[in-house]
């Protein structure tokens, strides 16, 4: 399950990034309305969470232009406004909870959780491509009855990959996804999990590979017969 978080307040971003990513979430933070925009149009999200205080686009205003899209993804507001005008704002605007600041740790999750449970319009928690699958659930790659688990980063790492298939990832995107647009992994950690990927996919037999663009980047392909 995968989370978007978009928050101004860096140190606050990662907390709940933590939280989340604790609880077995998958999650994308940026900092700014506009680039939660962006992320929201280049991923599938099971749940959002706008601060709306935010630069460049507020966070009501990110939530408006969602819902004019048409689209149908539970929407948490988050923000230091706790007046009863704010609220019937964000409610209006069409977010299914809102959650003032200071909130506790365990409720933000248990409110996520519950955001993601009211989504009527989940797809489901199981991808595939080729002859695998990959349970969004049980964080499991199966192929021809055959099984492994993935670690949280692994997991993360192959989502986005079979969410989009063919699509060629450079490092420095799947460690903005991945690993977060703070974090100073360096590129040999990416190619340390692709490498741990790879050998799980092939210990299944699996007829899909994870190939290496040379000077480009990493896509998830199918294995020729």
């Amino acid at each position: 399950m995968r989370i978007l978080i978009a928050e101004d307040e860096v140190e606050l971003a990662r907390g709940l990034k933590f939280l989340l990513e604790k609880s077995k979430f998958s999650v994308d933070v940026v900092h700014n309305g506009l680039d939660a925009l962006d992320y929201f149009h280049g991923a599938v999200y099971d749940a959002v969470v706008l601060d709306i205080m935010m630069p460049k686009m507020s966070g009501l205003d990110v939530l408006v232009r969602l819902r004019e899209e048409g689209a149908s993804v539970p929407v948490m507001m988050l923000t230091a406004k706790a007046e009863i005008e704010d609220r019937v704002a964000g409610l209006e605007a069409g977010a299914d909870d809102y959650l003032p600041k200071p909130f506790a740790s365990r409720e933000f999750v248990a409110r996520v959780r519950a955001l993601v449970r009211r989504n009527a319009g989940y797809s489901g928690s199981v991808l595939s491509f080729g002859g695998v699958r990959l349970d969004c659930g049980r964080y499991e790659l199966s192929c021809a009855g055959e099984s492994v688990r993935l670690n949280n980063k692994e997991f993360q790492l192959v989502e986005l990959f079979f969410r989009n298939p063919h699509h060629v990832f450079s490092t420095d995107h799947l460690v903005d996804k991945v690993w977060g647009c703070d974090c100073e992994t360096e590129a040999d950690v990416v190619w340390t999990y692709i490498g741990f990927l790879r050998r799980k996919l092939k210990g299944l037999n699996a007829d899909v590979e994870i190939r290496t663009v040379r000077g480009v980047g990493y896509s998830l392909e199918e294995m020729p017969c």
